[in-house]
């Protein structure tokens, strides 16, 4: 598959996903710098007018990486935009965006085609991330440019899909942009998400356990100490299905095994959200390959390693 000129040059064919309260300039920078797409999602910078002042320095720290290091340029960072009706920020935040001609936008949460227009106007590109394949086909007919195909197991906001199922639906009829989402935290997981028909991992999880995230020091933690068995499914926090750590479930007072429903009406990205991923810990499952708390770029430096000796592997078999 074809990828536009500002993904055609990555050290890793990996998106870092934007986290929600955690992700931040100085993590971005860190994954840019590295190699991979670095991302965060605008509703990070509180209050509204912080936005400016991050892209700022995301934009600076990357134009000074590149004339500082000719041979190795920064991969490309995107901004994730949450286009839900609850997100009384979207058209502030958008303008900004605009201004520093941000080169891509992963949007959440709705398809929209004026926000699409308004980032092809920048000439930026748009990431819409799905979890089936009928929202993949809405998405594309409102002129995103690529999909994040967000499977099983994916940390926060998830799908139930297996990545095998999705992908291959998705690609009997789209050949653009793919990533693919959920539980990829290792090198050869990275290859695999290439085998199925993807272009891009799309990594999140992984990133919360780096120097660089703005989590606690515990979640950081947890995240080394669990696997996939401490992971939890549930509708509870936000309306919308996803994945948490069954550690901070039980710190909040609540049961992991015997959590209520909620509904999608339920779902709020003002204050109440960011309190509800603060104290629940959102995880995806891949994270038994997370051992230890590193910089992002040691991270990403592993990534590398395990996905060229998964190429050898492959190759030699």
């Amino acid at each position: 598959m074809s990828l536009p000129p500002v993904l055609r040059k990555l050290r890793l064919p990996v998106v870092g996903a934007p986290l929600f309260i955690i992700s931040n300039p100085k993590l971005v920078v860190a994954q840019c710098t590295a190699g991979i797409v670095g991302s965060m999602p605008a509703l990070n910078a509180r209050p509204a007018s912080q936005l400016d002042e991050w892209l700022a320095e995301i934009t600076e720290s990357l134009a000074a990486w590149d004339r500082d290091h000719p041979d190795q340029p920064a991969a490309p960072f995107a901004i994730n935009q949450i286009v839900h009706k609850t997100n009384d920020r979207l058209e502030h935040d958008m303008a900004v965006c605009a201004r520093y001609k941000v080169p891509v936008v992963i949007t959440s949460l709705g398809a929209r085609t004026d926000i699409n227009d308004a980032v092809h106007g920048w000439g930026g590109i748009v990431l819409h991330d799905i979890i089936n394949n009928a929202f993949a086909r809405k998405a594309v007919e409102k002129g995103a440019d690529g999909l994040i195909a967000v499977a099983a197991g994916a940390g926060g906001h998830a799908g139930v899909k297996s990545p095998f199922a999705l992908v291959q639906e998705i690609r009997a009829w789209f050949d653009g942009p793919l990533a693919l989402s959920g539980a990829i935290a290792q090198g050869g997981a990275v290859l695999a998400a290439q085998a199925m028909g993807a272009d891009l991992a799309y990594i999140g999880s992984a990133f919360i356990a780096t120097d660089e995230a703005r989590a606690s020091d515990a979640y950081k933690q947890c995240i080394v100490d669990s696997t996939s068995d401490d992971i939890v499914y549930s509708s509870l926090f936000t309306g919308v299905h996803g994945n948490y750590l069954a550690p901070s479930i039980r710190a909040a007072g609540l049961d992991p095994d015997h959590l209520p429903e909620s509904d999608p009406s339920a779902m709020n990205f003002g204050g109440a959200a960011t309190k509800a991923w603060k104290d629940i810990w959102g995880c995806g499952q891949g994270i038994a390959a997370v051992e230890a708390v590193v910089p992002a770029r040691e991270l990403v430096d592993r990534l590398a390693r395990e996905y060229a000796a998964a190429r050898a592997r492959v190759c030699a078999a």
